[in-house]
């Protein structure tokens, strides 16, 4: 049986059900990430050194408290490098993702990492959000971009109405913030359902990290 690889520990402790193709994916994003983040920066120096807990594992706080069904079709808004839109989109093969970004640049390395890794459920588009017209998705993710008053006003008019099942949620927009939300869902209007990621991932970067979940 192959050895897994160190790099994959931090998620393994929290996720088994892996196929080999799966953690091939996972494993090599560290490599390619250092490789490209030196060329265009796209992930902060210090983080670098930390991808697969402050990025990956992050990431995938969606996944831990979310599950999709296969064929829906997910936005990642202001995908930057490309989270949470990459790691979604290995850990959910049979779900189609478009990651949308402003900025060109990061976006080649999205699409760089996607071709290297074999992922076929990925699109990009260099766009704001609020421009994208010709299409409605399920679900709209997003990590830090914008405050939830804003993301809600860009999601809201290009997503499904699908309500939730015994497995799947209802549309909605799910977005991972930090620190001290309660201004910022004061000024949104809405009233998202909030988890601790720390509650999913006792790690200790997690602290005052959240997963928020507004449903159209």
């Amino acid at each position: 049986m192959e050895k897994t690889p160190a790099n994959l520990a931090l998620i393994l402790k929290y996720f088994s059900d892996f196929t080999p193709k799966q953690l091939e994916q996972f494993s090599a994003l560290e490599e390619l990430y250092k490789d490209w983040n030196s060329k265009i920066n796209v992930i902060s120096r210090k983080d670098i050194d930390s991808l697969y807990e402050r990025h990956v594992l992050h990431s995938l706080s969606i996944a831990a408290a979310f599950s999709f069904e296969p064929g829906s079709n997910i936005v990642d808004i202001g995908t930057g490098g490309g989270f949470p839109g990459i790691p979604l989109a290995i850990f959910f093969p049979e779900v189609e993702f478009l990651l949308a970004d402003s900025i060109n640049k990061k976006l080649r390395v999205v699409q760089e990492v996607a071709a290297a890794i074999g992922l076929t459920n990925v699109q990009t588009r260099h766009t704001r959000v609020e421009d994208i017209k010709d299409r409605k998705f399920d679900y709209a993710v997003s990590r830090a971009v914008a405050p939830l008053k804003d993301l809600w006003k860009w999601s809201k008019p290009i997503l499904n109405k699908r309500p939730s099942t015994e497995e799947y949620p209802a549309s909605g927009l799910i977005c991972l913030k930090g620190g001290d939300l309660a201004n910022e869902i004061s000024e949104s209007g809405v009233k998202p359902k909030i988890m601790e990621v720390y509650e999913l991932f006792p790690e200790e970067s997690f602290k005052e990290k959240y997963l928020l979940y507004v449903h159209k």
